[in-house]
C-alpha cells in the first residue's frame, strides 16, 4: 500500500519546485532569505519523495513499471496526454537530479548570500529542477518537449544571472541560440514520430517500431532526435555554448554540467534506445560523435588556465564518452556514468568555487598555489572528485569508465576502445595538473585565503562521500551489474574486465604521474615543451578556432544572406506587390465610370459579354 502511495503521488517530485518557483516569484521577491529557505524545502521534499519513489520500484526483482496519463491535447491527427511514467531509468534519474540541486541549493546559501537578486536566482534553481523532473517524468515525447525547452530557458535566466556584465548576457544568447538549433531537429523528429505512428507515448512508439521496416526513414528519425542530444548535451560541433556558461554563477555551473541541462540529452537517448538501436548506422554515428567529442575537449583542457573552463571541457568530454557508450550499445555503462559523473563533477565544480569565493573571484590556476593547508577540506574534497574523474580505484569513476571501455570492446569498436584510453590518460592530467598548480603549487595566491564557511564545505563533505560509493552497482561486491538494476534487456558487464581495468588504472596513473613530474617535481617545463611544439599549442588554447569559425559563418554567410534578402524582399517583392497594388487601384478608378445607374448601359454591357463568350466559345471549337 505504502509503495503504491507513492508512486501515485510522485508528480508531487516536480510539481514542488514549480509551486516553490512560483510563490517566489509571486509574493516572496522582497524577502530572498525566505525565499532561499522555501526553494529549498522543496526540493528537499522532493528528494525525499525521489528517494521512496527509487525505494518502491527497486523493491521488486524486475523493477516496478508505474503509469498514468491524462488527455492534455486532442486535435485532428495529434493527440498528446500529460502523464507520468516510474520505471528503473526514471528513479535513477529522479535521485541524481533532486539530491544533486538540493545540495547545490544549500551550498549557494553561503556562495550567493550577499547578492542582491537572491530571491530571482532561488527562483529560476526551482524552476530549472522542476523542469529537469519534469522531463524526466514525462512519459511522452511531446510533454517530454516543453520541458526540455523550459530547460532551455531556465538556462538562458541562470547563466546570464549577472547580467549587468556584457560577457554573461553573450554567454547566455549563446547557450539559449546554439541550443535552438539541436532543438528544431529534435521537433522534427518528433513530429516525423506523430506523423508515422500517430502516437508520442514511449511504450505505443516501442510497439509499433516492433514490425516497422523501413531502416532508411528510422535512420533519419534517428539522427533528428539525436540533433537534441547534440545540442543539450554540448556535443560537437555544438559545444560551444557549454564553455561559455561558465560566465553564471558556480552553482549554476555545477548544476548545468551535473544533473540538469546537459544530463537531459543523454537521458533522451536512453529513453529512446529503442529507436535508435533499430538503427545500427545511427548508433554508428552517436559512437563516433561522442568518442571524438570526448578526444576533442581533452585536448582543450591540456592547456587551459582558468580553473571552471577546465572543469567545463572536462564535462563535454565526459559527456561525449556517455554518448559513445550509447553508439556501442552499452545503454547501461552509460547511464552509470552519468549517475557517478553528476556525483563528482558537482564535486568539483562546488569545491572549485569554494576556491574562487575564497580568492575574491579569481579563476586563473597560475595565480593560485599552496592552498592545501589554508582550505584542507575543500583541498579534500578536489582531490577526492579528481580522482574519481580519473578513474582511479575504488572511487566511483573507476566502475563507470570501466564499463564504457569494456562496452567498446565488448562491442567490436576497438578504435573507439584505444581512444577511450586515451581520453583517460589526457582526463588525469589535466586534472592532476589543476590539483598540484592550485594546492601545492609553489605560487602564493593574493590575499589571505581561508576555508569556505560550513555551508559550503558540508556539501562537499557529502559530496565527496556519495562519489566514494556510487560505483558500488558496477564493482564485484554487487551481484549484479548497474544494467540489471535499471532493467535493460541486456546488462552488460556483470563481470568487470579485469584487462580494462588494469590497462584503464594504468593509463590514468601514467596521467597523473606526468601531471607531477610537469607541475610538481618541474622535471620537464611546461614552457619548453609548449616551445617545441608553438603550432599545435596556439590551436590548442584558441579551442582549434571553432568560435571563430562560427563568427566568421555568421557574419559572412547569415549576415550577407539576410542583407541580400532584405535587399530582395524591399527592391523585388515589395515592388510586385505595390504595382499589383497600384494596378488594380487604378483599374477600379477607371470601372468607377461604367457606373451611372442607367439600366440600360447595364443591359449594353451584358449584351457585349454575351457577344465576346459566344465569339470565343466558336472560335475555340473551330480550333478543337
Amino acid at each position: 500500500m505504502g509503495s503504491k502511495w507513492i508512486l501515485e503521488y510522485a508528480w508531487l517530485i516536480a510539481f514542488l519546485p514549480f509551486l516553490a518557483f512560483a510563490i517566489i516569484g509571486l509574493y516572496l521577491h522582497r524577502w530572498p532569505k525566505i525565499s532561499a529557505y522555501l526553494s529549498i524545502a522543496s526540493i528537499g521534499i522532493s528528494s525525499l519523495l525521489a528517494l521512496g519513489t527509487a525505494f518502491a520500484v527497486f523493491s521488486t526483482k524486475e523493477g516496478v513499471v508505474y503509469e498514468a496519463a491524462m488527455r492534455w491535447l486532442d486535435m485532428p491527427g495529434l493527440r498528446v496526454d500529460m502523464g507520468m511514467l516510474l520505471d528503473p531509468l526514471a528513479a535513477v534519474m529522479l535521485m541524481v537530479v533532486t539530491v544533486v540541486a538540493l545540495l547545490v541549493q544549500i551550498y549557494s546559501l553561503g556562495y550567493m548570500h550577499d547578492e542582491p537578486g537572491l530571491a530571482s536566482y532561488y527562483a529560476y534553481q526551482s524552476l530549472f529542477a522542476g523542469s529537469m523532473l519534469g522531463l524526466v517524468l514525462a512519459n511522452n515525447f511531446g510533454q517530454l518537449y516543453v520541458f526540455w525547452e523550459l530547460v532551455g530557458v531556465c538556462s538562458y535566466f541562470l547563466i546570464g544571472f549577472w547580467f549587468g556584465r556584457n560577457s554573461a548576457k553573450e554567454a547566455a544568447k549563446k547557450a539559449f541560440i546554439t541550443n535552438r538549433v539541436g532543438d528544431f531537429a529534435f521537433l522534427l523528429g518528433i513530429l516525423f514520430l506523430q506523423l508515422l505512428f500517430g502516437s508520442l507515448n514511449y511504450g505505443s512508439l516501442a510497439t509499433a517500431l516492433e514490425g516497422y521496416n523501413h531502416p532508411a526513414t528510422l535512420l533519419i528519425v534517428a539522427l533528428l532526435l539525436f540533433g537534441g542530444s547534440i545540442g543539450k548535451s554540448a556535443q560537437f560541433p555544438l559545444h560551444v555554448w557549454l564553455p561559455d556558461a561558465m560566465e553564471g554563477p558556480t552553482p549554476v555551473s555545477a548544476l548545468i554540467h551535473a544533473a540538469t541541462m546537459v544530463a537531459a540529452g543523454v537521458y533522451l537517448i536512453a529513453r529512446a534506445f529503442f529507436i535508435f538501436s533499430s538503427s545500427s548506422e545511427a548508433m554508428l554515428i552517436i559512437a563516433v560523435v561522442g568518442g571524438f567529442t570526448a578526444l576533442f575537449a581533452a585536448s582543450i583542457a591540456l592547456v587551459l588556465n582558468d580553473i571552471k573552463r577546465i572543469l567545463a571541457y572536462s564535462t563535454l568530454s565526459q559527456l561525449g564518452y556517455m554518448i559513445m557508450a550509447m553508439g556501442t550499445g552499452a545503454m547501461s555503462a552509460s547511464m552509470f556514468h552519468l549517475m557517478t559523473h553528476a556525483f563528482f563533477k558537482s564535486l568539483l565544480f562546488l569545491a572549485a568555487g569554494s576556491v574562487i569565493h575564497a580568492l575574491a573571484n579569481e579563476q586563473d590556476i597560475f595565480k593560485m598555489g599552496n592552498l592545501y593547508h589554508k582550505m584542507p577540506v575543500t583541498a579534500g574534497a578536489f582531490i577526492v572528485g579528481a580522482l574519481s574523474l580519473s578513474g582511479i580505484p575504488p572511487l566511483s569513476g573507476f566502475w563507470s569508465k570501466d564499463e564504457i571501455l569494456a562496452g567498446a570492446l565488448g562491442s567490436g569498436h576497438i578504435i573507439l576502445y584505444l581512444l577511450g584510453l586515451m581520453v583517460a590518460l589526457m582526463t588525469a592530467f589535466y586534472m592532476f595538473r589543476l590539483v598540484f598548480v592550485v594546492f601545492f603549487g609553489s605560487n602564493q595566491a593574493e590575499g589571505n585565503p581561508h576555508e569556505s564557511p560550513w555551508i559550503m564545505t558540508a556539501p562537499l563533505a557529502i559530496l565527496a562521500g556519495v562519489s566514494v560509493v556510487a560505483g558500488l552497482p558496477g564493482s564485484p561486491l554487487m551481484k549484479y551489474a548497474f544494467g540489471h538494476y535499471i532493467n535493460t534487456p541486456a546488462a552488460l558487464h556483470v563481470q568487470p574486465g579485469l584487462l580494462t581495468m588494469i590497462l584503464s588504472t594504468l593509463f590514468a596513473l601514467a596521467g597523473i604521474g606526468l601531471a607531477w613530474a610537469m607541475y610538481q617535481q618541474k622535471l620537464l617545463e611546461p614552457r619548453l615543451l609548449v616551445g617545441k611544439v608553438p603550432k599545435l599549442y596556439k590551436l590548442l588554447i584558441n579551442r582549434y578556432y571553432i568560435d571563430e569559425f562560427y563568427a566568421w559563418l555568421v557574419a559572412r554567410v547569415v549576415d550577407k544572406s539576410a542583407a541580400w534578402l532584405f535587399w530582395a524582399d524591399i527592391n523585388i517583392v515589395n515592388r510586385l506587390v505595390n504595382n499589383i497594388a497600384f494596378f488594380t487601384g487604378r483599374s477600379g478608378e477607371t470601372l468607377r465610370y461604367t457606373e451611372d445607374g442607367q439600366v440600360q448601359s447595364y443591359a449594353l454591357y451584358m449584351l457585349g459579354g454575351i457577344v465576346v463568350i459566344l465569339a470565343a466559345a466558336l472560335y475555340l471549337s473551330d480550333v478543337i
